[in-house]
């Protein structure tokens, strides 16, 4: 149920209103201050909570139920957008379009540190790169493991941009200290241990969407994170698996809008992994960036044809300089109309 407060009301006496909530109900109130209005969440057991009693309070412009099962991650409760923001200043969502960049896997100190300087001079504010790498052969490169995250922290320290990289295990959390971004892979978003301890920590957390899963499933797994503390969920968008057999995945492009409604956390696109074809990358990412999307994650590779891992879906470093450039042309067509 969703109780939406009157403006300018004083604190002692919404607070008053919630006391007398938790007394009389069993619900629990998470509040929503914005920049007009005051919104209370109840969650919990609201069958028995009087609609027209809570309308007629003083304090109370409206009240309406909820029925989708999702609560925290709902733009219902939560009017305004989220805006992740990481202390070195970069954003994530609230009206930019954040540029997240790198290899597939890292592969050694001078291919990670000199794809990241590439990707900076070009517009990335990120910096992407697996160390652990979920593969569907058991045979396939599974990544450098520890040493991959110390080689994203040298070219983190290097050039200054935030790590974002993928956790397969909550086991080890330990070794992921230093990132700044947690990435849980589409294989990873019904993992409900590990997205409830990812729930525990201060850090943001980017949750890709599953191979087959629908939105409503993705935003339970947000809620999963949310429901244990932590709010700084990113949404990602990766294509999901269908009949079609010319690209490696389907890109729903509906779902950024879709998820944008339905949901105030911010929505990234991953059109490297939805295509699996490089030359798609660029027209998918123009794509994403017209319907809204707050940010997109690229898979770019200083040698494509030599890369340990999903070397024909990542692109050079002068094509995603190319690509920037269109991306944040259309961003900001888009925006000013």
């Amino acid at each position: 149920m969703i109780i939406v407060l009157k403006a300018d009301q004083p604190q002692a006496k919404v607070d008053s209103f919630i006391e007398k909530l938790t007394g009389s109900y069993d619900v629990q109130v998470n509040t929503w201050v914005g920049a007009h209005s005051t919104v209370l969440g109840l969650i919990g057991d609201t069958t028995a909570v009087d609609e027209e009693y809570i309308a007629a309070q003083d304090v109370v412009e409206n009240v309406r139920r909820v029925q989708e099962p999702y609560k925290k991650a709902n733009r219902k409760f939560h009017p305004e957008d989220t805006v992740i923001t990481l202390p070195g200043g970069q954003k994530i969502g609230g009206g930019s379009l954040a540029l997240i960049a790198g290899p597939c896997s890292v592969e050694s100190e001078e291919q990670i540190c000199g794809i990241a300087e590439s990707v900076k001079r070009s517009g990335a504010a990120f910096l992407r790169g697996g160390a652990f790498k979920p593969r569907t052969s058991p045979y396939a490169f599974q990544g450098m493991k520890a040493e991959g995250l110390e080689l994203l922290s040298k070219a983190k320290a290097k050039t200054g941009l935030p790590i974002v990289t993928e956790i397969m295990s909550i086991d080890h959390l330990p070794l992921f200290e230093d990132v700044d971004v947690i990435q849980v892979g589409a294989r990873n978003m019904q993992n409900f241990e590990l997205l409830k301890r990812l729930g525990k920590l201060s850090k943001p957390i980017l949750l890709k969407r599953g191979l087959a899963s629908t939105i409503e499933e993705l935003l339970m797994s947000a809620e999963y994170i949310m429901a244990e503390g932590n709010e700084q969920v990113i949404l990602c968008e990766r294509g999901m698996r269908t009949y079609e057999t010319m690209t490696r995945n389907t890109l729903d492009i509906s779902a950024v809008p879709v998820l944008k409604r339905l949901s105030h956390l911010p929505v990234i696109v991953d059109p490297s992994h939805a295509s699996g074809i490089s030359w798609l990358i660029e027209p998918l990412a123009i794509a994403s960036a017209a319907v809204g999307a707050d940010g997109l994650i690229i898979e770019v590779h200083n040698d494509p044809s030599h890369a340990l891992c999903d070397g024909a879906q990542s692109i050079t470093p002068a094509q995603f300089d190319s690509l920037v450039k269109k991306v944040n042309t259309v961003f900001d067509t888009v925006h000013s109309l």
